[in-house]
């Protein structure tokens, strides 16, 4: 088991996005914006922030337009220069990856996250690697992923961020068995269950979509059967895997925006807008008038 640097990040972006029908019919829901940047930048900034050198994208059918962002728009830069438009200028530079640090590959069939993130195993190859769900974004002081990593470097083996949600909601989640206490912030899995049935769930912690796994989850996942939805679960192989590797779970307490629904979606842009003192005194007192005359 390889408990070394956490260097590559896998995103799962082959999703169809049924829930924003009809936007998603032409745009990648993962290219949504989120105020003025699109929902995957900020995960990946993110996983930036904490130290990852390799950004590993898992893509399909219409999502052609995630590596053109990730790319240099060699006529969009020369109108901004001839138009002396600097910031602007400054802004793209600064959200370019370096060269050769992102790596594409297509999940050609919808067989679930366990499949997709199998897709990315020859790129991924024998080290531990981060796996961001781009539709959950985060917004706290020090980002989910950093707090993983810096649990990583502490204990190894296998890392999931969970958050607390109200016990009777835990049916609609993946939620974790507690364990003994690992650092100031985390805790030893001992058991996973995904959207346990009302009044038997183990704990009120449920995943949250930031994982960091050992290489090892491939090899489970190559044979893994179908379960729920006819589809490869990911954590069907994270149980397989826990019989033989440690789990500890990374205790976020930031907020957490799911942008694939149409309710969260809503709430991070006014969130995140907020967070903007460019935005905020434009925006604040109408959205208190407005939310007065609801």
């Amino acid at each position: 088991m390889a408990n070394g640097k956490i260097r590559k990040a896998v995103f799962p972006v082959a999703g169809l996005g049924t829930r924003f029908l009809p936007a998603t019919k032409a745009v990648p829901k993962e290219m949504m914006t989120v105020v003025d940047k699109p929902v995957i930048q900020y995960v990946v900034d993110e996983a930036s922030e904490a130290g990852i050198e390799h950004f590993v994208f898992v893509t399909g059918r219409g999502k052609q337009i995630i590596e053109d962002y990730f790319d240099i728009q060699y006529e969009l830069e020369a109108t901004l220069r001839a138009r002396n438009k600097t910031a602007e200028l400054t802004i793209l530079e600064t959200l370019l990856p370096k060269a050769g640090s992102t790596s594409f590959t297509r999940q050609q069939e919808p067989l679930g996250l366990g499949h997709a993130v199998w897709c990315a195993r020859d790129i991924v190859g024998n080290e531990p690697f981060a796996l961001l769900l781009p539709d959950m974004i985060m917004k706290s002081e020090k980002g989910c992923m950093k707090g993983m990593v810096d649990l990583h470097a502490i204990c190894g083996g296998n890392v999931v961020a969970v958050e607390e949600c109200a016990p009777e909601l835990a049916h609609r989640y993946g939620i974790v068995a507690r364990g003994e206490r690992v650092g100031e912030e985390g805790f030893r899995i001992t058991g996973m269950v995904e959207k346990p049935a009302p009044g038997t769930q183990p704990s009120n912690f449920f995943i949250n979509g930031r994982y960091i796994l050992q290489p090892e989850i491939f090899k489970i996942l190559e044979t893994q059967e179908r379960g729920a939805g006819n589809e490869i679960q990911l954590t069907d192989a994270m149980l397989k895997l826990m019989e033989s590797q440690d789990f500890t779970a990374y205790h976020y307490k930031g907020m957490t925006f799911d942008t694939g629904a149409k309710d969260g979606f809503i709430m991070a842009n006014v969130a995140f807008a907020l967070d903007r003192p460019d935005i905020r005194s434009l925006i604040e007192k109408d959205l208190k008038a407005l939310v007065d005359t609801l």
